[in-house]
């Protein structure tokens, strides 16, 4: 990621929930997995990832659902906007919250290097870039994050 300005700040389209992250993302994405192409009623999700503990809400609290036993999913409960992704289990990613790159108050400072999730793209539409393209069971991070929070119980 290029130089940014902090602290970066987004929230829903209703104004009810604010956030700002004191450090720029560290990565950004696609993902084109079931779950958040369901959870964002779309074909793919684009998220950028700051580590947890540099964004905090400024106004409101968004509403969080767990999606699945490793990860939750914020968002806003007056307009339904969704917010952020993160993990809730023990484990390297861990320490990440992606927000909605939509959400952002800029999103330009967040252009996506990866796509991740392939083996669930749809086939009639094609993002064309040359991005690392990842297939979920490929990720070694994302195998030791589920098994380190198996471990854990």
């Amino acid at each position: 990621m290029s130089e940014t300005a902090l602290p970066i700040t987004g929230g829903c389209l209703c104004g009810a929930v604010r956030y700002e992250a004191r450090e720029p993302p560290f990565n950004a994405g696609y993902c084109h997995c079931n779950m958040c192409k369901k959870s964002r009623g779309g074909i793919f999700a684009v998220g950028a990832s700051f580590l947890r503990d540099s964004v905090r809400f400024t106004r409101g609290t968004p509403k969080v659902y767990k999606s699945s036993a490793h990860a939750e999913r914020g968002f806003c409960a007056d307009c339904g906007t969704p917010l952020f992704f993160r993990f809730t289990t023990p484990g390297p990613y861990r320490v990440g919250i992606t927000m909605s790159i939509g959400g952002l108050d800029d999103p330009e400072i967040a252009p996506p290097t990866f796509q991740w999730g392939i083996e669930s793209r749809v086939s009639w539409f094609t993002i064309h870039d040359d991005l690392p393209q990842t297939r979920l069971e490929d990720d070694p991070g994302l195998r030791a994050h589920i098994a380190a929070a198996e471990l854990k119980g």
